[in-house]
């Protein structure tokens, strides 16, 4: 099991943004019927959604909640020590998108930058590798950037995933810290290749970098394998995560679940006797945006 305990490093600020254009998943929806749309609504919990137009992407949003961060903690540009863009709705596919956005917000050169390809799970794995990072020496302060426009790969005739996804992108800034109150970060990473047809982008790659097939260059998603997959390992993945931080489940005062959509969510939460209080659920009005953190949002 890949756990691991790192200590020194405290989350300064985190800052969200999403675009400006709102859809209504009742009222904007025109390609299922209206009792279909109600059914979907009723069970993911997805009202309403925040899209990208086609002017931006994933980088536009995260520059804007980066800009916020920095503004906001009075931080030089000159102090960032370290980029980490967390995305897989790229820019481009060559260079990374965290070279773009380096050069956009004025980082120093001697900064280093890299994108991690990671959805869903790609937060705490950002938070995973930041802390590792500064834990090493050296850096002293790096920013955490998470973007997503999973809108722009959503076949909307796919009742499966067009009224879930909405668009997003975060910023937190994070810091190397010696204060003894700083809390140590515990980790617990796992990873289950075997399913990686049931969420794909099948066309687009290299695998397959033409297809003619239109539907092949959005997402599938095989939602009761994802349900499933969801309720057989996460509890587990949180009860050993709390047992390796040495943690009573009673003393957490939240639990940040992936936003993903409020039937499994719920399903979580009764499998891990957990209460509702504890479960904060704000996809109501952004939809599923990803991994990313979804706090004190800034329109764009």
């Amino acid at each position: 099991m890949a756990s691991s305990t790192v200590g020194g490093s405290r989350i300064a600020a985190i800052a969200t943004c999403t675009p400006s254009r709102r859809f209504d998943n009742q009222k904007d929806t025109t390609k299922f019927t209206q009792d279909e749309v109600r059914k979907v609504v009723a069970l993911a919990g997805v009202h309403e959604r925040r899209l990208a137009d086609d002017s931006i992407c994933s980088s536009d949003l995260c520059l804007k909640a980066a800009d916020c961060v920095l503004d906001s903690l009075n931080w030089s540009r000159d102090s960032i020590d370290a980029l980490i863009m967390v995305t897989q709705s790229p820019d481009y596919f060559l260079p990374s998108t965290a070279c773009v956005v380096q050069d956009r917000l004025g980082l120093p050169k001697d900064c280093a930058s890299f994108d991690v390809g990671l959805g869903c799970s790609g937060y705490p794995y950002g938070l995973w590798l930041a802390s590792m990072m500064l834990k090493s020496g050296g850096l002293r302060r790096e920013l955490l950037l998470h973007g997503e426009t999973p809108a722009r790969f959503t076949d909307n005739s796919d009742r499966s995933v067009a009224l879930l996804f909405g668009d997003a992108g975060s910023a937190t800034a994070i810091e190397a810290s010696d204060s003894m109150t700083v809390q140590d970060w515990h980790f617990v990473l796992r990873t289950d290749g075997s399913g990686y047809t049931d969420m794909i982008i099948e066309a687009g790659g290299f695998r397959n970098r033409f297809s003619d097939d239109v539907k092949k260059h959005c997402v599938y998603m095989n939602g009761a394998n994802i349900f499933n997959f969801t309720i057989k390992f996460v509890p587990p993945l949180i009860l050993d995560t709390l047992q390796h931080a040495g943690v009573e489940k009673e003393a957490i005062d939240y639990y940040i679940f992936h936003q993903s959509n409020q039937f499994i969510m719920k399903h979580l939460m009764k499998k891990l006797e957990l209460q509702k209080e504890k479960i904060p659920i704000i996809l109501r009005n952004f939809g599923n945006t990803g991994g990313r953190l979804l706090l004190n949002v800034n329109s764009r």
